[in-house]
């Protein structure tokens, strides 16, 4: 039960920059590969410049939630500062529900789009079997893990002022 929690935990810290990662490490594969195939063999596959782009959608969403998760996401955290500590509360819970809210009208419009994608075998220009909606199914998910992080956020938050203690108002890129 330990390991599975302790599991759990590296996941949580690590899922966002793991799927960025290999999204990204195989965009690069594949930009690599067709910059020496074009100039030194004067050929091209045909997906290479579509498949990219789509990567970059996932790159996108997973990053906009590990940015929520670092809380460093644009913020007026010199205007907030100011405020007294139960106002910086306020804000920050303000901030915590437009995310959600926002979150929940993309993911909505988004799976509409998705579902017609799946209905109408939306292929990945240049390719045969590659669907379109695996790579737009990007949007819900990194938008659910948006929310996720939210959530965690509101939790720690909540903590830290019944606790009195300061908000973290600055996020950085390479803290966990």
């Amino acid at each position: 039960m330990d390991s599975a929690a302790s599991g759990l935990r590296w996941l949580d810290r690590n899922l966002e920059r793991i799927l960025i990662v290999i999204a990204y490490g195989t965009m690069s594969t594949i930009i690599f590969v067709e910059v020496i195939q074009r100039f030194a063999f004067h050929t091209q596959t045909p997906w290479s410049t579509t498949i990219p782009v789509y990567l970059f959608i996932w790159i996108t969403w997973l990053g906009a939630s590990w940015n929520v998760r670092l809380r460093s996401h644009l913020a007026f955290t010199e205007l907030r500062a100011r405020m007294p500590y139960w106002a910086q509360y306020a804000c920050v819970n303000l901030d915590h529900i437009l995310w959600i809210g926002f979150g929940l009208m993309v993911i909505n419009y988004s799976v509409g789009i998705i579902e017609l994608l799946h209905m109408n075998f939306a292929i990945v220009p240049g390719t045969d079997h590659v669907m379109q909606w695996w790579f737009y199914l990007a949007i819900p998910v990194g938008w659910s893990l948006l929310i996720l992080r939210c959530v965690q956020n509101m939790v720690e938050d909540a903590r830290r002022f019944w606790r009195q203690e300061p908000f973290v108002t600055i996020g950085a890129i390479a803290a966990n």
